[in-house]
């Protein structure tokens, strides 16, 4: 760390500049007097002792003003750090004590300028995935996400995911971070969306050059993300090529993501094996009476898996014979299909 970024963090805990520059003049001198420091920094004899005091009180410093001339001395910096931990410590207990857990203004949003602070709010969006995760992410970020990812996937998150800047993904790199992944060679924007509420959009040129003036933006307002995801399958998941597809997870399964069943029931079809359908659903067209389908699904419209078979980006479904009919069942909002559900359950027949 060079001096200029040093004297920002102890900017950040507080410090003055003439605070700052005063300290960093003890420390390389490690004792000094006042008039020493005050050659060294530029201010006045009275000033090194005023700021002195306060940097003692502090505890970075010990003032020697039993001996004449007055010394300085720097307390070693591990000494420093600890003091500082603990009076962290002590002021979280407080602050803990006076926090009151509410929930996420939704209708947030934020402006990011930092490919720092991007990756954080990626990581961060990625910890907290309960159904689904959708992101493209140039090759290069891969690394910083893909712990999150594999966690994710590892508690059954369906995780479709575009890698750009590339044609040619190591297999070893995407291994277990996802249910799909495609590749796609030209840049593409940072895009992620959780659970259909939160929401990361970072233009490619923010990735790519250093001194871009473009911001990302974080969001969480349920009317927008779905938007996003529409996006992202309709516009960016077909312009990627399909390059890693997972095995079928274990029966039974109960999925609280529509797309997530649409996904599991595809895979299982084209090994050609049977997989049945348990779900409480709702008429279209009828908003006060609740059914409930079981059957077998001989069929699926989707997109997320090649050879695609839906007619539009945002139809995925499942087709049930029910034995006596045979039924078209989507997610939450459909309109194409015969009915609507938000929790599916898949069993062996």
């Amino acid at each position: 760390m060079d001096d200029s970024t040093l004297a920002d963090r102890l900017t950040e805990l507080g410090l003055s500049e003439k605070e700052v520059d005063t300290y960093l003049s003890i420390l390389r001198n490690g004792e000094a007097k006042a008039s020493e420091i005050a050659d060294d920094t530029g201010v006045s004899k009275r000033y090194v002792y005023s700021i002195s005091e306060s940097l003692e009180k502090r505890g970075f410093v010990e003032v020697s003003d039993h001996v004449v001339p007055t010394t300085i001395r720097a307390r070693p910096p591990s000494e420093v750090i600890e003091a500082l931990s603990d009076q962290l410590e002590e002021m979280g207990s407080a602050l803990d004590e006076r926090y009151s857990d509410t929930e996420r203004d939704i209708q947030q949003f934020d402006v990011i300028k930092s490919r720092v602070t991007v990756v954080k709010r990626l990581t961060e969006y990625l910890s907290n995935a309960e159904n689904e995760v959708m992101l493209s992410v140039p090759e290069q970020y891969l690394s910083e996400v893909s712990a999150e990812l594999k966690a994710a996937v590892d508690r059954g998150v369906m995780v479709l995911l575009i890698v750009s800047s590339t044609s040619d993904i190591d297999p070893d790199a995407i291994a277990g971070c996802a249910s799909v992944v495609r590749a796609h060679e030209p840049d593409m924007p940072i895009i992620l969306t959780i659970d259909g509420t939160f929401g990361v959009v970072v233009p490619a040129e923010m990735i790519i050059r250093s001194n871009s003036e473009q911001r990302a933006i974080a969001f969480g307002q349920q009317q927008i993300v779905p938007i996003i995801s529409g996006a992202f399958l309709g516009n960016y998941w077909p312009m990627a090529e399909e390059c890693y597809v997972d095995e079928p997870l274990p029966l039974p399964a109960t999925y609280g993501n529509f797309r997530a069943a649409v996904l599991q029931a595809t895979l299982r079809l084209r090994d050609d094996s049977p997989v049945a359908i348990e779900a409480a659903v709702q008429p279209v067209r009828a908003t006060d009476r609740r059914e409930q389908v079981t059957g077998t699904v001989v069929d699926t419209r989707q997109g997320l898996v090649e050879p695609k078979t839906n007619s539009y980006p945002i139809e995925h479904t499942l087709v049930v014979d029910t034995g006596e009919e045979t039924v078209t069942v989507g997610g939450p909002g459909s309109f194409l299909e015969d009915y609507e559900t938000t929790e599916v359950t898949l069993t062996e027949p």
